[in-house]
C-alpha cells in the first residue's frame, strides 16, 4: 500500500502541467498571426494589414530625395585668374625713367607685395588710387593699374600676381580625414576634390552624407552620389560650409530573430532581406517565414496608393505582411524596401509553441520520477 502514491504521480504530474500550462499560458516574444490579424481595421482594430507583392513593393519604394538645387549645380566653376575679396596680390611696377614715382633710387621697378583686396573688393595703389580688384582677371588689373598710372610717369609697365586665395576658403567638419580651413585652389575647385584634399571621409562610404551649406541655402547629397552622379559634383564657393556625417536612419528588430535591437542603416537602400540579415537572420527553431511583418506609419498619398483608395488623411497605420515561403516571396522581400523608423517583427513558429509545452511537461515528469527514486 506505501507504492501506490507513487503509482499515480505521473497522471497526476501530467494534468498538473497541463493545468499550468492552461492556466497561465506560455511565454512568447509577442503577438502570434492571428493577434495582429485581429488589429486589423477590417476587424475594428486601427491598422491596415496588406500583403506584400509586386505592386505593393513598388508604391512603396521610398528613398530618401538628396541632392543640390539649381542654385548649387548651375554655378561655374571659380578660375584661379578671378580675383575675389580676401585675395592677396603681388603688383611689380617698371618706370621707364631713373627718377620714377614710386621706384627707389637707382632702381626702375617697386614690388609691393602681399598686397590685400578687402571685403569690397578693392585694393589701394600708389599713385593709381583704390581700384576695384574683385571680379576682375589679373591682367584685367594690370590695364586699369597701367591706365591710371601712364598720365604720371612714361609707359609704366605693371605686372599683377593672384597668389595664395585666402579669400576663397571653405570649412570642412565631421568625418573628414582632416577637419580644417582649406583655400580653393586650381586642383580644389569642386566638392569631391576638396573631399580629397581633407583626405577623405572617415566613415563608410555607403552611409556617408555630404552637406554643403551656402548662406541661407544648403544641399545634401550621399557621398557615393558624386562618383555616380558627376552633375552633383558641384562648383565650391568662398565661405561654403561643408559637413560629412553618418545616415542616422534606423529600424527595430523584434520577434524571433537572432537579436531585437535599434538597427542602423547599412546602405543607402535596405530591403528587407537585408533588414533581416542585419539582425542574424531567422531562427530556424523558432521563428515563422510566413510571418514576417513591418509596422510603418504610411503617409496618405502612399497609403492611398497602395489600398486603391483616395479618402484617406494623415499618415496611417500600415502592417506589411512578407511569407518568404511563397515561391516569390523571397524576391519580393528582396523588392521591399525598409524605412526610418520601421518596425521589423518576426512571429513564433506554431511548433515553437508545442516545443515549449514539451518542456514544461518533461521538467516537472522529470522531478517527480527523481523524488519517487529517492523515496524508494
Amino acid at each position: 500500500m506505501s507504492h501506490v502514491p507513487f503509482r499515480w504521480a505521473r497522471p497526476i504530474a501530467i494534468l498538473a502541467a497541463f493545468s499550468l500550462v492552461a492556466s497561465c499560458g506560455l511565454p512568447k516574444v509577442g503577438p502570434n498571426k492571428r493577434q495582429i490579424f485581429a488589429g486589423s481595421v477590417q476587424k475594428q482594430g486601427d491598422a491596415f494589414i496588406v500583403s506584400v507583392n509586386d505592386r505593393v513593393a513598388r508604391a512603396t519604394a521610398v528613398v530618401p530625395a538628396l541632392g543640390f538645387s539649381e542654385s548649387f549645380t548651375s554655378a561655374g566653376r571659380l578660375t584661379s585668374d578671378t580675383i575675389r575679396p580676401g585675395d592677396v596680390l603681388g603688383l611689380t611696377i617698371w618706370e621707364n625713367v631713373d627718377d620714377g614715382l614710386l621706384a627707389a633710387e637707382a632702381t626702375n621697378a617697386t614690388a609691393l607685395e602681399e598686397v590685400q583686396v578687402d571685403s569690397a573688393g578693392y585694393i589701394f595703389v600708389p599713385y593709381a588710387g583704390r581700384l576695384r580688384a574683385s571680379g576682375n582677371t589679373p591682367e584685367q588689373l594690370r590695364e586699369m593699374i597701367t591706365k591710371k598710372l601712364e598720365d604720371q610717369t612714361p609707359d609704366p609697365q605693371v605686372q599683377v600676381r593672384r597668389l595664395a586665395g585666402d579669400g576663397a576658403t571653405v570649412s570642412l567638419t565631421g568625418a573628414v580625414g582632416g577637419q580644417g580651413i582649406y583655400p580653393i585652389e586650381r586642383p580644389t575647385r569642386t566638392l569631391a576634390t576638396m573631399l580629397a584634399q581633407a583626405g577623405g571621409v572617415s566613415i563608410q562610404p555607403e552611409i556617408a552624407q555630404v552637406t554643403v551649406i551656402r548662406g541661407q541655402n544648403q544641399g545634401k547629397i550621399w557621398f557615393q552620389d558624386l562618383y555616380d552622379h558627376p552633375e552633383l559634383d558641384i562648383a565650391l564657393r568662398g565661405g561654403d560650409k561643408i559637413l560629412v556625417e553618418e545616415d542616422t536612419r534606423s529600424f527595430t528588430a523584434l520577434g524571433a530573430t537572432s537579436a531585437q535591437a535599434r538597427v542602423p542603416f547599412e546602405s543607402q537602400d535596405l530591403s528587407a532581406l537585408e533588414a533581416i540579415a542585419q539582425v542574424g537572420g531567422l531562427i530556424s527553431t523558432a521563428s515563422d517565414p510566413t510571418g514576417v511583418f513591418v509596422l510603418r506609419n504610411e503617409p496618405a498619398e502612399i497609403a492611398n496608393q497602395v489600398l486603391g483608395r483616395n479618402d484617406l488623411i494623415g499618415a496611417q497605420r500600415m502592417v506589411y505582411v512578407l511569407n518568404l515561403t511563397q515561391p516569390n516571396g523571397l524576391f519580393i522581400a528582396r523588392d521591399f524596401v525598409i524605412r526610418d523608423d520601421d518596425t521589423l517583427y518576426v512571429t513564433e513558429a506554431p511548433y515553437a509553441q508545442w516545443t515549449k509545452t514539451i518542456s514544461l511537461l518533461v521538467t516537472p515528469l522529470g522531478s517527480v520520477s527523481s523524488a519517487a527514486s529517492i523515496v524508494e
